[in-house]
């Protein structure tokens, strides 16, 4: 199995209402994901069919529909249940590394980005 072989999705951007605070429960704020899958892609680079490997269009609508889903407090939550999501519909994924960023979240300073990274 080559374990380097990998499916990047970089900046999945969606409109959702997690947080802790109420303010952003109820005007809500964008998110960004990033997913890393990692996989053995050694018959898709050899069959050049979608079959053998996994459709990325997918796992975007996946990822979009986990941020404007249900409300949850923690983008730590939020990066646990598309890691949970993205496993459990992919069972070939050996690896996947969940970056939730949350640009506009509640502090007190200015901050280019804030985000968590989860690997399952």
């Amino acid at each position: 199995m080559h374990m380097s072989d990998q499916i990047n999705l970089i900046g999945i951007k969606a409109f959702g209402y997690h947080g802790v605070f109420k303010d952003e429960r109820i005007h809500g704020q964008t998110f960004i994901a990033d997913v890393e899958l990692s996989l053995d892609l050694t018959e898709a680079s050899k069959s050049d069919l979608l079959d053998s490997t996994i459709d990325y269009s997918k796992v975007v609508d996946l990822v979009v529909e986990e941020i404007q889903g249900e409300a949850v407090n923690l983008i730590e939550r939020l990066a646990g249940r598309i890691a949970e999501k993205i496993k459990s519909a992919y069972p070939t994924v050996s690896k996947v590394v969940i970056t939730i960023h949350k640009p506009h979240a509640p502090v007190d300073a200015e901050v280019k980005d804030i985000s968590v990274t989860i690997t399952r």
